[in-house]
């Protein structure tokens, strides 16, 4: 299922949405449609060639510069 997470531009809430195609999702605070996505981190376990257990982040990455919430450090 497509939940983003957001926060509003204007009241600074952070929020988490089920989102469909060209839905635009609205503050449930304010009810303002300026919101920005938000970076989410997620992990999953996945098996690999031959069985062996692969583990990975969303928020990891392969730029020194970004964390897990943004990419503010490498300009991506």
């Amino acid at each position: 299922m497509p939940i983003y997470e957001y926060q509003c531009k204007k009241c600074g809430q952070e929020f988490e949405q089920l989102v469909f195609g060209s839905d635009t999702p609205k503050c449930p605070k304010c009810n303002s449609a300026k919101v920005c996505k938000l970076m989410s981190c997620c992990g999953f376990v996945s098996k690999g060639a031959g069985g062996q257990t692969v583990s990975a982040s969303a928020g990891a990455s392969s730029c020194g510069g970004c964390s897990a919430s943004s990419c503010a450090g490498c300009g991506h």
